[in-house]
């Protein structure tokens, strides 16, 4: 029997194991959770602030977004057991890959962060000096990294928003339909969809679809996989972020059917028949039910329209029963009927197995 290869020895030394089970599922579930933890619960701590007008909230909430890119490499990093001073160095990296990924910077922090885990862990506990050379190649490889390849996946990712950005020049029947889906899948890839809407200023008619289309992943996730993960897991999805199922999507991708099928339903329903739109802040478009922003956005500007939505011609409004009803049906009822429907089709036929939508929460 021949003998490893001396790469492959180091490689089995130092820990470092490429199966897509780690890089391509233990990674990504990862990387959800540090988006959760700093993005998105940061965005929620400031939307309360505003609309308390509590300051402090404000600054709080600040602060948690601004670590985003430090959140997300840490995360994988402690997924994939890196080494303490490969961990503690991806700060630096997972900042630099998100702030220069642009709107898909959470997408350019996980391969990047990958790149840099590697590097640090061929080096590691290798030499006397590993305090130094350890964080000095993790750091410097990654940040390379970052620098050359961060904004070329950012303009991949933007292309969503190009796609977003025609949907909203078309009929409000066909662009609720593929904004709400778009802005859906966006969400639960890892791929910022609140930074998205930010960077399109994605507000008004558009703004509701894509609000529709987050509702209808994030509660049809939830009530789907509700016999796998029970309460917990309908809060985790239905109100911290569709992400958690990536690690599922990717080893099988027709469960995104009852999601998909929700948005779908559910974006023409809310331009077409309920006209709802979306005039808080754009971020709020991105973000669904995480926190209850975006049905909060929703009500926030029928009352305070934001500087976006003002430039648009939006105006304050007093909403009617009408578009109360709109707002609870497109941000809940909808999403978990067909959903549920949906999935349930898939069960019976045997598309759906048991434990398929089981996640870690």
């Amino acid at each position: 029997m021949s003998k490893p290869s001396s790469f492959s020895a180091i490689m089995k030394k130092q820990g470092i194991e490429i199966t897509w089970q780690r890089i391509g599922i233990r990674a990504l579930g990862a990387m959800a959770h540090g988006l959760f933890a700093s993005l998105l619960i940061g965005t929620i701590i400031n939307t309360l602030g505003t609309q308390l007008s509590l300051p402090f909230l404000n600054k709080i909430g600040g602060f948690a977004t601004a670590g985003a890119g430090a959140a997300m490499s840490l995360s994988i990093g402690f997924a994939l057991q890196a080494p303490p001073f490969v961990l503690y160095s991806l700060i630096a990296v997972g900042q630099a890959a998100n702030s220069l990924g642009g709107a898909g910077g959470p997408l350019a922090v996980y391969f990047i962060a990958l790149i840099a885990i590697f590097a640090g862990k061929l080096v590691s506990k290798l030499t006397p000096i590993d305090l130094i050379l350890t964080p000095f190649v993790t750091i410097a490889v990654g940040v390379t990294a970052a620098v050359f390849l961060a904004p070329p996946i950012g303009k991949v990712a933007s292309a969503f928003g190009l796609a977003i950005i025609w949907a909203t020049n078309m009929q409000p029947f066909l662009m609720g339909i593929l904004v709400s889906a778009i802005v859906g899948v966006v969400l639960t890839l890892p791929i910022s969809s609140a930074a998205v809407c930010a960077a399109l200023g994605l507000v008004g008619l558009a703004g509701g679809a894509a609000v529709a289309g987050c509702c209808a992943h994030m509660v049809g996730f939830a009530v789907a996989s509700f016999r796998e993960n029970k309460i917990g897991g309908l809060m985790a999805q239905g109100l911290g972020t569709s992400m958690l199922q990536v690690p599922n999507l990717m080893k099988k991708p027709i469960l995104w059917v009852p999601a998909i099928a929700a948005s779908v339903i559910n974006g023409p329903v809310a331009t077409v028949l309920f006209k709802l739109k979306q005039n808080g802040p754009p971020i709020s478009s991105g973000m669904g039910t995480s926190g209850m922003v975006g049905p909060i956005g929703i009500i926030a500007g029928w009352f305070n329209p934001s500087e976006a939505a003002t430039a648009l011609g939006e105006t304050a409004i007093v909403p009617t029963a009408f578009n109360w009803i709109g707002l609870f049906l497109v941000a809940i009822v909808i999403p978990a009927f067909v959903s549920w429907i949906v999935s349930e089709v898939m069960r019976k036929r045997g598309m759906i197995q048991a434990d398929d939508l089981r996640i870690e929460c």
